[in-house]
């Protein structure tokens, strides 16, 4: 039986379109970089925390995923004001990754091997302080609170941290083992439960199912509650605080101070930085009052 050219290229366009309309939320959230192809397909290739010029890059910034956010205006206005950089490749991936990959000098997504040494690294300052070592320059830029994330209309009814340990609760929960917010989150679950909750949200519920580790939290969090998987997730404020910007249907159910912590983001300049120039001039700017702007349009807290 013959088909026509046009008919199959038909058949196969609505295939992709049903398909991105079954996935409507899925990243990047970031707006593509322009090209001559863009082929992009919701939940089979957007490799979305790999971002902008990977091919001779005149900067190489490796930025703790929770931050993806922002990456749009910052690099776009750090071109504004530093107009010499045209080339820029950025990595939005947890930072415990961003870390092993930075000790070990390489990264492979699906079939991709990643060899680029950053010229800046940001995380939180106890991942900083761990491995000052690598670095010739530190610098504090911006701070975070936690909020719990649940769907619109909140159906299960989450008031507290201590409602994560029914067992009618789903839980996405940030994994310590890479993400740094998943040690600050069970300091929190300390404060308002003490080993109980933690023992509870971390072992008992991990054990049957009903709490789920993440891989990369900064996407999986809110994708798990957006399609049905999770009843809530623990996460940054500026996080929750960016779904609410897309129109996703979220909500944020606040964590009272005492039980909640303060996160201090921080980069280090690589010794091995290969674009030492451009590397200065990025530290400068994320303390300039352009970057501290962007940073507070998304939800995050600066000096």
């Amino acid at each position: 039986m013959k088909i026509c050219f046009q008919t199959l290229l038909a058949f196969l366009l609505g295939t992709v379109f049903t398909y991105a309309q079954d996935h409507p939320f899925h990243p990047p959230w970031n707006t593509p970089p322009e090209s001559a192809v863009n082929f992009t397909i919701p939940g089979i290739d957007n490799i979305p925390d790999l971002y902008g010029e990977i091919e001779n890059p005149q900067l190489v910034i490796f930025f703790a995923g929770n931050q993806f956010m922002v990456i749009d205006d910052l690099i776009k206005t750090f071109k504004k004001e530093y107009p010499q950089y045209e080339r820029i490749f950025v990595e939005t991936l947890p930072p415990g990754i961003l870390a092993k990959q930075i000790q070990g000098g390489s990264l492979t997504i699906g079939n991709l091997k990643i060899t680029h040494t950053p010229d800046i690294y940001t995380a939180g300052q106890r991942r900083i302080t761990e491995m000052a070592d690598y670095f010739d320059q530190t610098i504090s830029y911006a701070t975070n609170k936690l909020t719990l994330m649940v769907p619109k209309g909140n159906p299960k009814n989450i008031k507290s941290l201590i409602d994560l340990k029914r067992k009618d609760v789903r839980i996405s929960m940030p994994n310590p083992a890479w993400e740094g917010a998943g040690e600050q989150i069970k300091t929190a679950y300390r404060k308002a439960g003490g080993e109980e909750l933690i023992h509870a949200v971390m072992e008992e519920k991990v054990a049957d199912k009903s709490t789920y580790l993440t891989k990369i939290h900064h996407r999986e969090s809110p994708l798990r509650i957006l399609e049905g998987q999770a009843d809530v997730a623990p996460v940054w404020y500026s996080e929750a605080y960016f779904q609410k910007i897309k129109n996703h249907p979220v909500e944020s159910i606040a964590i009272p101070d005492h039980e909640n912590i303060t996160a201090k983001y921080m980069a280090g300049k690589l010794k091995k930085s290969k674009n030492k120039q451009a590397a200065t001039d990025f530290m400068t700017y994320l303390k300039s009052s352009s970057a501290k702007n962007i940073y507070k349009k998304y939800g995050f807290q600066v000096d």
